[in-house]
């Protein structure tokens, strides 16, 4: 059997937001390996697969991922299907290309498969349109936490006129704050601090820019959470109606 891995995307949380794709790598999965921020309600779609995790957070003990590479060339190089389960999208900030080109130089086939991001999902649940026409002309994603812990340019992110959607930022909170106010973006600025996306567990905070880190520290935001700064994190949720003939 020829080698393979997939690389899937599990979406936010909420079991139900996978893809039919994902579902199908997962049913031929004999072989899964499983990140920290992945439900493991999941699971129930490869009941027969040996589940190895394979966790990665910040601030705790991680799997290297060279190891992880390892472990994946491993397991396809003896025919197995093979299913790397990233959170969210495995290329959002999820290294997805990285795995997939160490794969490929190695002769092994590779699939990426497409997860709904937490950005997008935590803003959506919150009655918010990243894009929402005549108030954001586009979406910004972007990572606090970035590979040499150099700094972001904060100016130009401040002046892009669109949504920011700031990933991995508990932690960072203050200097994400402090750079966006620098770079000319107002005190006023509508913020939304979305903890546990999609999850029944899912927090919402709505601040301003100028007062994001004290309410995050009043609010208790902790990680995983995003961020969404912009003039569309003003709008307020969807409310269902009931209708009577």
């Amino acid at each position: 059997m020829a080698a393979k891995v997939w690389l899937v995307g599990a979406g936010p949380g909420d079991p139900e937001l996978l893809t039919l794709k994902a579902v199908r790598a997962l049913g031929e999965a004999e072989v899964v390996l499983i990140d920290d921020l992945v439900n493991s309600a999941v699971l129930e779609h490869c009941p027969n697969a040996r589940v190895i995790p394979v966790g990665k957070r910040g601030g705790c003990r991680s799997t290297p991922q060279a190891f992880i590479h390892r472990l994946m060339a491993r397991y396809a190089r003896q025919g197995l299907c093979v299913v790397r389960l990233k959170g969210g999208d495995p290329c959002i900030f999820g290294r997805g290309k990285e795995e997939a080109d160490w794969l490929a130089a190695r002769g092994i086939e590779v699939e990426l498969v497409n997860g709904i991001t937490a950005g997008l999902a935590g803003a959506t649940q919150c009655g918010i349109s990243l894009t929402h026409r005549g108030v954001a002309r586009g979406v910004t994603l972007v990572t606090a936490h970035t590979l040499d812990e150099s700094s972001l340019q904060w100016r130009a992110l401040a002046n892009t006129g669109t949504t920011l959607v700031v990933y991995m930022g508990v932690a960072r909170l203050e200097q994400v704050q402090s750079g966006l106010l620098d770079g000319g973006l107002p005190a006023s600025t509508p913020v939304a601090m979305i903890e546990n996306a999609s999850l029944p567990q899912q927090r919402e905070c709505r601040t301003t820019l100028g007062e994001m880190a004290a309410h995050a520290l009043t609010f208790e935001l902790k990680s995983p959470a995003i961020l969404v700064i912009g003039e569309v994190a003003a709008q307020a949720a969807v409310s269902v109606l009931e209708h009577t003939a």
